[in-house]
């Protein structure tokens, strides 16, 4: 039989001498903080909070090799993407010195997932002492782990990227591990130990009961030189890419944070910009080093690489080994790890990539990062900044840049100085900053509706009529999670007086429709999403006008709570004064002044500047929507009769069992199941057949069976229980034809 040697996989002997890599400051602390609770308590769940660059991997591993493989205990070290359980194995390869492990002289460890390169679970042998394993990988395959704890008191588990452990698939995993092992010691390691939505923060304190083990701050890092003191630097490109970009592309940008391929061929063909990127390095090339640019799309990163090389700088790229975006490169594995190795010895000054360089690579001689891409994610931000920051003490530069290249776009985007300005805080903030920050949330979901109303094409007649505070939201659903595709999902819905109500029912309702689709999944399969969706349409948004109902909004919820069971949390916007966004009262003033039209402008042009009250400029955006709305209200002061719906209809009213089952169905589903339960219940003998109520015909199962009205509705039938039989499929067709 024929081998081939595997790196998922095999035995680890621990190397003679010291680690010549020495712990930081932070890092001892970590560590003495998990052995404190370690030896204190049998079982134990809690963080361990790092921010990008502090060593996480590092400080788990180390830790682990002393505490738990040389007292010949076992660890179950989970992630949700691949390269970070490749990374967790390579530091347990790297640290493994014989000096912090005595008591032994070899361990094994095994690399689980669903890639090709990795092993499965089937592989799993019970002598492995390291399982390093993707969470779905193992939460689909639980049974496989019990011949590996059999005879195990005691066990080690390590949560990577611990803020998403709460979805479905990690709490099965923990509750598991602890039904067959009575101490089960977890560990989560993050950066972001909590999201802004209280019901995540209940769920991951629910998981992880001990709290945070140690924390430190971005901040405090930088001042003890393990990271890089960041400059920050804002190029403005005046470039315009986010105009009238369409619905699909909005969403496409602020909630999977994807640049619509159209939009990134526009800007990666803009050649001024593109000159302005390069030009800025040539001028500052001494300052700014050797430097990381990211950029929008492949096309993008070959075209700037041209360019520098134009330059006499050198530059070059380093693309996913997938062809994509039209360009028809396709650069090997390979051939990046020798591009990255060209410019780890200096041979490149300029590396020119598309998201590679985000995370699990080391080249701590970057001193700046060029952000030439736009991004709605701050752990994004995070990672591509996180290239430049390393520190004096951890081998890197003193100063790093982050420079930031700003095109003109209505889109919440996030740049490096709301990031440092996040690190800084210290965890509160005044209700000036929160409610700036909320009137930014409800700025960016009235910029469509805006744009509606200047837009002549689309008839908004409805949407003006309605009075503007009503057009206002009282408050948001905000959450995070996980897609299929491991990409972070940020979502949030907008919440009106008018449709407050049908979430809250909504959201009392998961429970029963989930258990009545009978989907355990974490990630639903789309034919039954679409159903549930359209279930909860027809019972709770059916008759709402405005605002106007959105599917995807729904599809979210749904999707959070099959990954979750948890409720997203209503985040309320009471600390808004609601007066101060009416603009109905300015165009009162307006009308009520006579003013003319100087008088105006210059009266609207001073609220507007007006620079102790910014609410309206970050509410409106754009000054011109702001003029647009005054003048519509304006308006419907002068010229009410206009704007008055006229209804001159008294519509008549029809009873629910005057309408078809399926009619029934989609008006309340609830109602049109029981109505069908009852009718084979009742065509239903003492041995469990269910019968035909025409030719007698017997069946165990409802299959081949359907409900059937005994007076058809044309002759005056109704929808009631007694007036509902069971025939079998041919009967009914003949009745049918009939």
């Amino acid at each position: 039989m024929d081998y081939i040697e595997t790196t998922s996989n095999g035995t680890i002997t621990p190397k003679q001498g010291k680690n010549t890599r020495i712990s930081y400051e932070h890092q001892k602390e970590a560590m003495n903080a998990l052995t404190k609770l370690d030896e204190s308590k049998k079982s134990y769940s809690g963080l361990i909070v790092l921010p990008t660059g502090g060593g996480k991997t590092y400080t788990a591993a180390t830790w682990l090799l002393k505490h738990a493989l040389d007292n010949k205990e076992k660890i179950l070290w989970i992630a949700h993407r691949q390269f970070l359980l490749d990374q967790a194995a390579d530091a347990f390869q790297t640290y493994a010195y014989a000096e912090q492990m005595p008591h032994i002289s070899s361990f094994t460890y095994r690399i689980i997932s669903g890639s090709q390169r990795h092993d499965r679970t089937v592989d799993i042998k019970a002598e492995d002492k390291i399982l390093i394993a993707s969470k779905d990988s193992i939460g689909r395959n639980l049974g496989r782990l019990d011949q590996w704890l059999d005879n195990e008191d005691q066990i080690y588990l390590v949560i990577d990227e611990a803020h998403h452990a709460t979805a479905k698939t990690y709490r099965r995993i923990i509750e598991y591990l602890q039904k067959r092992v009575s101490k089960v010691k977890t560990i989560g390691l993050t950066a972001t130990p909590y999201r802004t939505d209280e019901s995540e923060e209940g769920l991951l304190k629910k998981i992880f009961p001990d709290d945070i083990i140690y924390s430190i701050s971005l901040k405090e890092l930088i001042n003890r030189q393990i990271l890089s003191r960041l400059e920050i630097e804002e190029y403005q490109t005046g470039k315009e890419f986010g105009k009238n970009i369409g619905k699909n592309a909005w969403e496409s940008i602020v909630h999977m944070d994807t640049i619509p391929e159209d939009v990134a061929k526009k800007i990666s063909e803009d050649k001024e910009r593109n000159h302005l990127i390069v030009e800025t390095y040539k001028k500052n090339q001494e300052k700014y080093g050797q430097t990381i640019i990211f950029t929008v799309s492949i096309a993008h990163a070959i075209a700037l690489a041209a360019l520098f090389k134009k330059e006499k700088i050198k530059a070059d790229y380093i693309v996913s080994s997938l062809k994509s975006q039209g360009t028809n490169v396709s650069i090997s594995q390979k051939e990046n790890e020798k591009k990255i190795e060209d410019y780890r010895s200096g041979k490149l000054q300029v590396l020119i990539n598309v998201e590679i360089l985000t995370e699990g690579v080391d080249l701590p001689q970057t001193k700046t990062v060029f952000l030439a891409r736009p991004t709605v994610s701050k752990t994004l931000l995070t990672q591509m900044i996180g290239r430049a920051l390393r520190g004096v003490k951890a081998g890197g530069t003193d100063i790093a840049y982050a420079v930031s290249f700003i095109d003109n776009w209505d889109i919440p985007f996030v740049y490096p100085e709301t990031l440092l300005a996040d690190e800084n805080a210290e965890f509160t903030e005044n209700e000036s900053s929160r409610v700036e920050r909320e009137v930014r949330w409800i700025s960016i979901s009235k910029i469509e509706e805006f744009a509606k109303i200047l837009d002549e094409t689309v008839d908004t007649t409805a949407l003006e009529a309605l009075p503007f505070v009503q057009r206002i939201p009282i408050g948001m659903y905000s959450f995070t999670y996980l897609d299929e595709a491991g990409m972070d999902i940020s979502y949030q819905i907008m919440v009106y007086n008018t449709n407050k109500s049908a979430y809250e029912n909504l959201l009392n309702d998961l429970p029963r429709l989930f258990k009545a689709c009978g989907d355990d999944n974490e990630y639903l399969p789309l034919e039954t999403l679409l159903k549930m969706e359209k279930e909860c349409y027809n019972n709770f948004f059916s008759d709402i006008e405005f605002p106007a109902y959105d599917a995807q909004d729904i599809k979210h919820i749904l999707q959070y709570y099959a990954l979750k069971e948890a409720i997203p949390v209503l985040y309320s916007f009471e600390d808004i004064d609601h007066n101060r966004l009416d603009v109905s009262k300015i165009a009162r003033e307006v009308v009520d002044k006579d003013m003319g039209p100087r008088n105006q402008a210059k009266y609207l042009d001073d609220i507007w500047d007006n620079k102790d009250d910014n609410i309206l400029r970050l509410f409106f955006g754009r000054k011109l929507y702001f003029l647009k709305q005054v003048q519509l209200e304006v308006q419907k002061i002068l010229y009410p009769e206009e704007f008055a719906r006229e209804n001159n209809v008294e519509y008549g009213e029809k009873a629910m069992e005057d309408l078809p089952l399926n009619e029934i169905a989609e008006i309340n589903s609830q109602l049109a199941k029981k109505l069908r339960d009852t009718a084979f219940l009742k065509a239903k003998d003492k041995n469990g057949f269910y019968k035909c109520a025409i030719c007698g015909k017997e069946g165990k199962t409802r299959r081949g069976f359907q409900v059937d009205h005994i007076i058809p509705m044309n002759q005056g039938g109704k929808s009631v229980s007694d007036n509902l039989q069971i025939l079998c499929s041919k009967c009914n067709g003949k009745k049918g034809d009939n």
